[in-house]
């Protein structure tokens, strides 16, 4: 199976400073993270949970496409995207 995003869904986590989505393979889920400081839109604003989100929002297609790539080389529980992830 390949990795789908269908539910476009996503939360910030104000504690770890990241943005959670979920996507699955067939019927497993597998839940995401990409750190705030890989969002480029949000790394000059004021820290308000629905900018960030609007930067998630704003590149959802390459971080989906990053999230791809990472699950591409082997299965693990979660998933953390971090600025090296987008270069």
């Amino acid at each position: 199976m390949t990795l789908n995003f269908p539910n476009r869904s996503r939360s910030y986590d104000a504690a770890a400073r990241r943005i959670r989505f979920v996507g699955h393979d067939g019927m497993f889920e597998v839940p995401f993270f990409v750190e705030i400081a890989a969002l480029p839109a949000a790394t000059a604003t004021s820290g308000a949970e629905a900018e960030y989100l609007s930067a998630f929002d704003a590149e959802r297609s390459s971080i989906q496409d990053v999230a791809r790539e990472a699950y591409s080389h082997g299965r693990k529980n979660m998933y953390v995207l971090t600025q090296a992830d987008f270069r």
